[in-house]
């Protein structure tokens, strides 16, 4: 059995699908390309597939992982580009690697997040992350599947960067472009929540939703605290195993063994 570690990304109007229906699409999209896939045992099998930390539904992406499961093998750049013809436009499959190193979802230690806030000027956005960055503990509340919960966001929060004039896009009014890196714990700290922490700790509320976008998951480095490339370890494994000697079969002469 093979398995195939994908990245793909979640775009314009996308974004709003849900995981649910991010499954059922890539599903679909797994027969229309007539993948190889192994399924499960039991009575009711189902392709092998396993999806590590999902964006919330209303943020894009451009860092979505999953990992499938072969019972063919495949060339990973092959079936990524059959995939992504599969897929409608928006999920877009833009990286296959073949998993040889174990522990995708350990990996995903944090993430990179875009967050536009439009018709906050950069200047009162800059004056609410200095409060916040400042704060021991900046604690908000989310509804969640068990109750209400509270959350430190500052605690989860490895930076927070205002981008200078905007990003260098062209904005129609004043618009505060954040640069997000936020280290995945439990309870998960959204973007959502961070947000609601900038109201708390300097009363910062944009006057329309924030658009939200992920830009990259994986290893958080302690020392420059970015967040790395997740699927390294599987490239590094098959550089080495391309590069190491191929020894033939058999048993190859020794020298004064009286051959040749």
């Amino acid at each position: 059995m093979q398995r195939i570690r994908l990245r793909y990304t979640k775009r314009g109007r996308l974004r709003f699908n849900s995981h649910r229906d991010f499954q059922r699409a890539f599903e679909r999209a797994l027969r229309r390309a007539e993948v190889p896939m192994a399924y499960s045992a039991g009575f009711t099998p189902h392709p092998k597939v396993s999806y590590a930390n999902a964006a919330p539904t209303g943020t894009a992406s451009e860092a979505e992982y999953l990992e499938i499961a072969l019972s063919e093998a495949r060339d990973p750049e092959l079936l990524r580009a059959l995939l992504d013809e599969s897929l409608p436009e928006g999920l877009d499959v833009v990286d296959a690697v073949e998993a040889r190193a174990p522990g995708l979802a350990d990996r995903l230690g944090a993430s990179v997040w875009e967050l536009r806030l439009d018709g906050v000027p950069p200047a009162t956005a800059e004056e609410a992350v200095r409060a916040f960055l400042a704060a021991e503990a900046v604690e908000v509340e989310r509804q969640t599947k068990k109750g209400m919960r509270t959350f430190d966001t500052r605690g989860a929060v490895a930076a927070l960067d205002v981008l200078p004039d905007g990003g260098d896009r062209p904005q129609a009014g004043p618009c505060a472009i954040l640069r997000l890196v936020v280290r995945h714990l439990t309870p998960a700290v959204r973007p959502d929540d961070v947000l609601s922490g900038l109201r708390v700790a300097a009363d910062l509320a944009p006057p329309v939703p924030a658009a939200v976008t992920r830009l990259a998951q994986g290893p958080l480095d302690p020392e420059t605290g970015t967040v790395t490339d997740p699927l390294a370890p599987d490239r590094d494994d098959a550089t080495a195993l391309a590069a190491t000697p191929q020894v033939a079969s058999g048993t190859p002469p020794t020298a004064g063994d009286g051959t040749g």
